[in-house]
């Protein structure tokens, strides 16, 4: 792993854990074991640090689900993938989706990470719901309403189950959505 990828992982256990104002160069530096102005060299400021990885977090994301049409050529259902991706960062992870996370703080992030979560939330809704056209290809016209109504179910049954240490209430929350 690079200096950049220690920097940037160790950057997203930050966020994700306590919000971007949980992040500063010198933490970042002192939990890498390095000079804070070597994390200014990969990032010249916070914003770009934030951007930085927020952008990173989106494709890894989109990177993990995979195309909408083949994981139906695969027998499998998208939304349900969708769906237990979001759950596998709630299990394994434990902790909040990043960009959900920063999306809740937009108000007082820089326009650079700000511009990054919307690109999260664009792309997401997007492959939703090219997912729930492929799916029900008659009620196309429904399909982008859907895929919002969707993640803001998941967004909130994550802040929910994370905030009261009870994965059932992910599960209850999101029982029947991939139907």
């Amino acid at each position: 792993m690079s200096r950049r990828d220690e920097i940037l992982k160790v950057a997203e256990s930050r966020v994700r854990t306590g919000g971007y104002n949980n992040v500063s160069h010198r933490e970042i530096a002192n939990e890498v074991g390095i000079k804070s102005a070597s994390v200014h060299y990969h990032f010249k400021t916070k914003e770009d640090l934030g951007a930085e990885l927020a952008h990173q977090y989106t494709d890894a994301f989109l990177h993990a689900l995979g195309e909408p049409g083949d994981i139906i050529n695969q027998g499998e259902n998208p939304v349900a993938r969708y769906i237990e991706l979001f759950r596998s960062a709630l299990i394994k992870d434990q902790k909040m989706c990043l960009c959900g996370l920063l999306g809740a703080e937009s108000d007082c992030l820089p326009d650079k990470v700000r511009f990054e979560i919307k690109r999260f939330f664009e792309l997401n809704i997007e492959w939703v719901k090219q997912s729930y056209v492929l799916l029900s290809p008659d009620e196309a016209s429904h399909a982008r309403t859907r895929a919002i109504k969707l993640i803001s179910i998941l967004e909130g049954a994550l802040m929910m189950s994370k905030a009261m240490d009870d994965i059932e209430l992910f599960d209850l929350a999101t029982l029947e959505l991939a139907d």
